[in-house]
């Protein structure tokens, strides 16, 4: 039995339930106020802290305006009466209770209480909890389960209600607890608008149930009813099926469960006392602020610090700073740290952080440094772009509660000598490194000639692996992992923007303390996420792929790329003037001139004016919605939408990067370094920034075109460019191993054409353009389970027959079919899928009990595996390629990555080098059945050799 007890209010029906109890004796104060609603829930609250003492609770809320249940049926709830004002003045105040009580208020914009209940109740159940939902509504039956309750309230001399399974199954007549939802859809429920199957009451649809299963068990076998009873459930079944579907509560809200946040600890009398007095509860303040017995949970004792076991002093004499043990305990599925009971920061942290700023005390550490077999370090610089920012400080850290910062000057010369001191430890490749986002720091050091050597740890590649959706910055992986609160950076040098200023104006002390946490919390992260990576099972892909690929994309950042701003200012102009001529076009269309990047503008002329389609779409705040979507389905009816995407393509690409792109050429060596961001997709795909290179388009002319302004670096230069040939086609074919699909690979046939020849039935000579086109749409679909629908809309076709492609597909193809199943079965067993490298792409929606949230993790369980392992075969070219470059000492450079493609700006003395040996790295990159084919172009610019 889990000794973690969760407890979920349902804040709006126990705020109701209250109001009316004190309806006919209500409870006004000296102000005039009601505070029936306030004190009803108030002792609610209290009764079940007290009587039930939950380890951890929280309290949901409704908020304001439609939720989807709103979109997909207007009129729901559309006859329920105007709140009550008393509970509309309640419910600030009540929000205010809870958060005096130290109880987090949760809610979501277009999610009910009991959706964002649900998602808790689920997933708080997987993580040792018993649940339980406190509400006097009947619809939460539908999330009963082993480990989470019903908990209703006492009420009207009835005692509190607290139903599991059994208790369901016994109240509702039904067989398992997932019929509730039918039972709610076939009876409807009149408060909530929800219309049902009129005539059915209890009775008869536990009758149905029972006889049926399911609400679509009884469509089904609607044949079997007669007279009235058949007629109501054929003309209003579908009803059913929508009421079914209004009632049942979603448990895939997109809110954060951290049971840190939840843990009870008891109230902030000092705010709740306040609260108490303004409302005149001065019976309630006495009870509840007045005893004893507070009703927060018995607190595990702190560890308090330890002397240093073996007594040593450091570097300067002293003995070692205390420390604070950390356990790490192992839930059911992974190795999480239980952080402290109270949270920490640099006030309440034992710490020692030293100030070194003399040659003898630098002398001293780099020695003590040397000694070490890892240490941590951080950089403080003046700028986030690590090709201008200038060092102003190292911080260095080899023992928890220990750091030391090295301050460095701003002139450039007194800035070296500083930085000599410490070379020989960073470039030692015996001592591992260990650094929140090291690449930054590697970047740094380059600019002072230093190249850091030996192995890395990376806390924030470390806990992508680990946690591939989440955040990874350090302030937030100290609060979740450590519970300690770091020093705000604008506390230090201010907010963001043009004021802001840089840590070279920070007074030194305050730099030390900031610059020696940093150290200090991202070697105990270390420590944390080491043992975690090896029981998660991502050690060899962290160790062989991702440590390495650092110092590879550090190496391709300060390469850079050079860029041709003539034939950039040529193409503006170009792209300014075809963007006039579409605008007169679209006005002459439209009957009148009006702002074309004004949505609402668009919008009333599109379908207020023009009225292109009967119902259009409207956006959350009323207006006409007139995204790319809705565009893209009406542009081959009406020229006017064509236009209009038109217009905003080459409007994004001239400000996005004809415009920005001569923006971002460095002062320093006039080139351009993008940043490549190794921990932000969860595929394990690169991405980049500043510029975004992936999403430069080039499916269109004009996309394409941009590619032509990446030119080499000089006269002695030319672009190469090695593009792996349809690789997660490929890889499915390996994973799925379809002996069709993998002879056509071996054999270097049309893989397309031979899709079209299998699925059309018709030999491979009568393939048509159209045929080849369809099949490699449905080949590149397949891979990210596309629908009869989704293929529908690629291929502007009906659906009709987008179905009968894919079923001829599977047909022809079925240990595809067979693999796809494979992998989502696997998935919901799981929750995660991996790559051929063991990446892992968590699926917590993949149990969903609605479709779409389902749906949508089930297309991640079929892609993910191979867009994931696309990744990990280029990282690992890359890796082979930087490695025999360097060893080579080879002039050419590696300069960009995008997508399946590596580009490379090669010295024409190495061409004929480079030509055999990257596409060779790049083929045997990974042990498949199926070969990798790399296709390489060479060009004056990149554009060319693509």
């Amino acid at each position: 039995m889990p000794d973690k007890k969760l407890f979920l209010l349902d804040a709006m029906a126990l705020i109701y339930r209250a109001h009316f109890a004190f309806s006919k004796n209500p409870r006004i104060n000296s102000k005039g106020l009601n505070t029936g609603a306030q004190l009803g829930f108030t002792n609610t609250l209290f009764e079940v802290l007290r009587k039930e003492k939950p380890t951890h609770i929280a309290v949901a809320f409704d908020v304001s305006g439609p939720t989807f249940r709103h979109e997909r049926f207007p009129e729901y709830k559309a006859q329920r009466q105007e709140m009550p004002e008393d509970i509309r003045t309640a419910i600030p105040m009540v929000k205010d209770i809870v958060r005096a009580f130290n109880i987090p208020v949760l809610e979501k914009q277009g999610f009910e209480a009991d959706d964002i209940i649900g998602t808790m109740a689920k997933r708080a159940s997987k993580h040792d909890f018993e649940v339980y939902m406190m509400t006097p509504d009947k619809d939460y039956a539908q999330l009963v389960e082993e480990h989470i309750y019903l908990y209703k309230p006492a009420y009207m001399g009835n005692g509190v209600d607290v139903l599991g399974v059994e208790e369901v199954l016994k109240k509702f007549d039904l067989e398992n607890v997932d019929q509730v939802r039918d039972y709610l859809g076939l009876m409807g429920d009149a408060s909530d608008n929800i219309p049902g199957i009129p005539g059915v009451g209890p009775k008869t649809a536990v009758k149905y149930l029972k006889a049926y299963g399911t609400l679509e068990g009884l469509l089904e076998n609607v044949n079997d009813l007669k007279g009235k009873a058949k007629e109501k459930v054929t003309e209003f079944g579908q009803q059913g099926i929508l009421s079914k579907e209004l009632a049942t509560i979603h448990i895939d809200v997109p809110v954060d469960f951290d049971e840190e946040d939840f843990k009870y600890t008891g109230p902030n009398e000092e705010e709740l006392g306040k609260i108490f007095d303004e409302l005149e509860f001065r019976t309630l303040k006495t009870r509840i602020l007045g005893q004893t017995s507070a009703p927060a949970p018995a607190k595990k004792s702190t560890p308090q610090p330890t002397a240093d076991a073996q007594g040593q002093l450091d570097m300067f004499g002293n003995p070692t700073a205390q420390t604070t043990s950390k356990k790490v305990s192992k839930p059911t599925e992974e190795i999480i740290p239980s952080a402290p009971l109270e949270k920490k920061n640099i006030d309440t942290y034992l710490h020692d952080y030293k100030l070194v700023d003399t040659p003898e005390l630098r002398q001293s550490l780099a020695y003590y440094l040397s000694l070490q077999d890892e240490i941590c370090f951080d950089t403080e610089t003046t700028s986030l772009d690590a090709n201008t920012a200038e060092l102003v400080g190292l911080a260095f850290a080899y023992k928890k509660g220990e750091a030391y910062y090295v301050p460095v000057p701003a002139d450039q010369e007194e800035a070296q000598k500083i930085v000599e001191d410490f070379r020989a430890v960073l470039e030692n490749e015996k001592i591992t490194k260990i650094a929140q986002n090291i690449k930054y720091d590697l970047l740094i050091m380059k600019n002072y000639g230093v190249e850091v050597k030996g192995k890395f740890f990376d806390t924030m590649i470390a806990h992508y692996l680990l946690e591939p959706d989440n955040k990874h910055n350090m302030d937030v992986l100290a609060e979740n992992y450590l519970n300690y609160t770091p020093i705000s950076i604008t506390e230090l040098i201010g907010k963001k923007g043009k004021k802001q200023g840089n840590m070279r104006d920070v007074e030194v002390s305050k730099v030390v303390e900031y610059a020696g946490e940093d150290a200090d919390i991202t070697l105990q992260l270390k420590e944390v996420f080491a043992p975690m990576i090896k029981a998660n099972q991502v050690d060899d892909l962290f160790e062989n792929i991702e440590s390495p690929l650092i110092d590879v994309l550090a190496t391709t950042e300060a390469n850079g790329v050079k860029i041709d701003t003539d034939f950039l200012k040529t193409l503006s102009v170009k792209f300014g003037e075809q963007s006039t001529e579409i605008e007169k076009k679209i006005y002459e269309l439209a009957g009148q001139e009006f702002n074309i990047a004004s949505p609402k503008q668009l919008g009333e002329i599109l379908f207020g004016k023009m009225k292109l389609v009967d119902k259009p779409k409207k956006t959350a705040s009323g207006q006409f919605a007139t995204g790319e979507e809705i565009l893209s389905k009406l542009a081959h009816e009406h020229e006017i939408c064509q236009l209009i995407l038109d217009f905003r393509g080459l409007q994004k690409l001239k400000s996005t990067y004809v415009d920005a792109l001569p923006e971002l050429i460095s002062e320093k060596d006039g080139l351009i370094h993008t940043s490549y961001n190794q921990a932000v997709a969860a595929t394990g795909r690169l991405s980049s920034t500043n510029p975004n290179l992936q999403n430069i388009p080039i499916r269109t002319p004009e996309g394409r075109e941009i590619r032509k302004a990446f030119i080499p670096r000089d006269e002695n230069h030319v672009i190469l460019a090695a593009d792996y040939s349809q690789v997660e086609l490929r890889i499915m074919a390996a994973f799925a191993k379809d002996e069709s699909m993998i002879e056509a690979f071996k054999e270097g046939k049309d893989i397309h054409s031979m899709t079209a020849s299998k699925i059309f039935k018709v030999p491979l000579e009568e393939v048509t353009s159209d045929m080849r086109r369809k099949a490699k749409t449905a080949n590149f679909g397949i891979i990210y389970g596309i629908s009869a629908f989704g293929l529908s809309q690629r291929l502007d076709i009906l659906r009709k027959e987008a179905a009968q492609i894919i079923d001829a597909y599977f047909e022809e193809f079925p240990a595809v079919k067979a693999y796809m199943d494979k992998v989502i079965n696997d998935a919901k067993d799981n929750e995660y899928v991996e790559t051929i490298t063991g990446r892992k792409r968590y699926l917590r929606d993949i149990n969903s009990r609605n479709a779409t949230v389902r749906g949508f993790a089930e297309r991640n369980a079929i892609n993910a595996p191979i867009q994931g392992s696309a990744a990990d075969v280029i990282k690992k070219a890359m890796i082979e390629i930087h490695h025999w470059m360097q060893s080579e000492k080879l002039q050419s450079k590696m300069i960009l990555q995008v997508h399946d493609e590596l580009v490379f700006d090669v010295v024409k003395d190495e061409l004929e080098l480079f030509k055999t040996k990257i596409p060779e790295f790049m083929r045997n990159a990974a042990d498949m059945e199926v070969p990798l084919e790399v296709e390489v172009g060479i060009g004056a610019d990149w554009l060319e050799a693509h």
